[in-house]
């Protein structure tokens, strides 16, 4: 029996909701790895997280603070595992957040319209759209596992480096 269409909006905004809590709330987590890696205060890592308006620049000086020159491969590595499972876990947050939505009149499937121009060797690409079908909305519920995951081993390497919290 097909899903009706209302339905399957909602299980998508539900999905997505929960995928932005769940990044949100697992980013923040660079907070305590800035402050940590910069001997720095959690109020004074708070301003340097914020004062980096993007997930890529916030993970970019966690990675460089963790690489510095002395740092032990202790805290460098398990840090730069984290940063790693972040930025890959980030392109389905970022297909989600970073469209619209249409429906396809057939099927009733809800389908993201990528906001992002596409440069080509000599023209442009604009507004690639995708089905928003069971496999994506599967995949997204394995991004929101995968978050709450990372979520939990962030914070247990946070505590076990003794950074602020």
């Amino acid at each position: 029996m097909t899903e009706p269409f209302e339905s399957r909006f909602d299980r998508l905004i539900l999905l997505v909701g929960r995928l932005n809590y769940m990044w949100t709330n697992t980013e923040s987590l660079l907070i305590h790895l800035i402050a940590g890696l910069t001997g720095a205060n959690k109020d004074v890592a708070v301003i340097i997280f914020l004062t980096l308006n993007t997930t890529r620049a916030r993970i970019d000086l966690v990675e460089r603070l963790a690489k510095m020159d002395g740092r032990a491969p202790e805290i460098r590595d398990p840090i730069l595992e984290h940063t790693q499972r972040l930025s890959r876990l980030s392109s389905v947050r970022n297909k989600y957040n970073h469209c619209i939505y249409s429906f396809d009149p057939e099927s009733g499937n809800p389908k993201t319209i990528l906001m992002r121009i596409a440069d080509r060797k000599t023209g442009i690409k604009l507004g690639r759209e995708d089905t928003v079908d069971d496999q994506a909305m599967h995949e997204i519920e394995d991004v929101v596992k995968q978050l709450s995951d990372a979520n939990r081993d962030i914070w247990q390497l946070i505590r076990q480096l003794n950074f602020p919290v």
